[in-house]
Formats: structure tokens, sequence, C-alpha cells
């Protein structure tokens, strides 16, 4: 299990390479949405190779490098891909980046993942706020000794996704003219799609969306003490509700035909964190 002394030293090598630049928002971008990190200016672009602590992204859509620059008027630290459960990470891993950046300076997470659609009334490219998630069965990113350093030993989760963000993302979006679902994110481990009966359960349990990402990284940026925002694009319907295969390819299609719309976006909202 990973020290405060190995977080630090993480963060300092970063600090090194860009100069002691100190981002104010951590911003985790999923499956095909990584071009939000070309947005970035006088920037720093850092492999995740190259930082002690951060496992490399073998998912698709996922580049796998930290930039570190201005977007939306504020410092960012921009994860363009992260790494999953399903890829043969441990919870603690998939984190890391997380306990890292808040060494950095950054109080903020903004983060977005592609899932697919449980809710009936969403179609593919909508665009979700993350009011709450829902995580079941699987291991906790703070399972083990707790680094008090970080947050206590038992968090609270109530308050997880920040009323104060999200209302702001809502205003963003009005200015846009976007129409903005909302609603719960649930978390699967994969990398197998969920069974027609698995949606089912899940959206009789509440969830309006369902990914294999976001929630571990949610639950210590909130140990961590960060004020959280997410957004989910949908992709596409989950299983059972179109009678169609699922595919990888119409997650990164999507993402693509969603780029300008979702660009504004968190930008807008960038604007007014």
């Amino acid at each position: 299990m990973n020290s405060f002394e190995n977080y630090r030293k993480s963060a300092e090598v970063i600090r090194e390479k860009t100069g002691g630049f100190e981002p104010e928002v951590l911003m985790i971008l999923g499956s095909g949405l990584g071009f939000l990190g070309d947005l970035v200016s006088n920037s720093c672009r850092i492999d995740y190779s190259e930082i002690p602590g951060f496992s490399v992204s073998t998912a698709p859509g996922h580049s796998g490098k930290l930039v570190l620059g201005e977007l939306g008027g504020k410092r960012v630290c921009v994860m363009q891909g992260r790494v999953h459960y399903y890829e043969g990470y441990s919870m603690e891993e998939i984190t890391y980046p997380v306990r890292t950046a808040r060494l950095l300076g950054a109080s903020k997470l903004l983060v977005t993942n592609a899932a697919g659609g449980v809710n009936e009334d969403f179609s593919a490219g909508d665009i979700m706020l993350i009011t709450d998630h829902i995580k079941l069965f699987d291991e906790s990113p703070l399972r083990g000794r707790n680094i008090d350093e970080f947050g206590p030993r038992f968090n609270d989760m109530t308050h997880t996704y920040t009323k104060e963000l999200r209302d702001k993302a809502e205003e963003a979006a009005g200015r846009l003219g976007m129409k903005l679902r909302k609603g719960v994110y649930m978390f699967f481990t994969g990398p197998q799609y969920e069974t027609p009966a698995e949606i089912r359960a899940a959206r009789a349990l509440g969830a309006d969306a369902v990914g294999m990402s976001t929630v571990p990284e949610v639950i210590v940026a909130r140990h961590c003490g960060m004020d959280i925002l997410g957004f989910s694009l949908i992709s596409n319907l989950a299983a059972g509700i179109l009678d169609r295969p699922l595919s990888e390819e119409e997650v990164l299609e999507a993402a693509a035909a969603a780029k300008e719309r979702f660009s504004a976006l968190v930008l807008g909202c960038l604007e007014t964190m």
C-alpha cells in the first residue's frame, strides 16, 4: 500500500517538470473525451509513464497524458484518459492521480465519462449531470490503512457531487441553450457490458446511466475534501433497450459527435467555478 510519502514524491516530480505549477482544478476525461486536454494553453504535457506511481492507460480513447496549464480561466491539471479496474489495476492504482493532484493544490474535481443510458427517456448523445452514484459490492478505494493526511477513516458521502457546482453547470447549459439531463450514475467493473437483467436491476435501484469508471476517483476526491462536478456523455442506450449489440466503436463515435457541445459546456463551467 502506498504511503503519504509516495504521493508526495509523485507530486514533487510533477512540480519539477512544470516549474512549480499549482492547479486549481483536476479534470479526468473519459473515453473519447480527451480532446478537451488539447485546448489547454501554456501547457506542459507529461506521459503517465514519467510519473512515479501513475499507471499507463490501455483502454481505447485514453491517451495517458497529464496536461497542466490554463483552460477556461482556471489553472488545470487534465488527465487525458484514466485507468480502469477492468484493465487489471487495483483501486489504489486507479485513484493514485487524484491524491497526487490534491497535493499539487487542486481543490476541485471535474470528471467526465462515456456511459450507457438506463433511463429510457435518454438518447445517445445526451449529456447527463451526475447528481449521485451507486456502487455496491466491489472493493472500495479507501480499503486498508487510512492515510490521515488526506482525510478521515470514515468519510461522509451525503453531498458527494457539490450542489453549488451542479447549479453553475445548469446555468452554463442554460446560457448555451443546451438540454442537460440529470441523473444517477451506477458503477459496474466491466469489461463486459451489462446484461439486460443487470440493466433492469440498475433501473429499479434508481440508476439513470451505467459505466465502468468515475466512482473510484470520486470517492477518493471526496475523502480528500475536494468539490466535485461530474458529467456522463450518454454514448449509447444500455443492453436490452435497443435490440442490437453494444460496441466500443459507438462510444468513441458518440464522443466525437458531441465534441463541440461538450467542450462548450465544460468551458462554461470552468469559467464560473
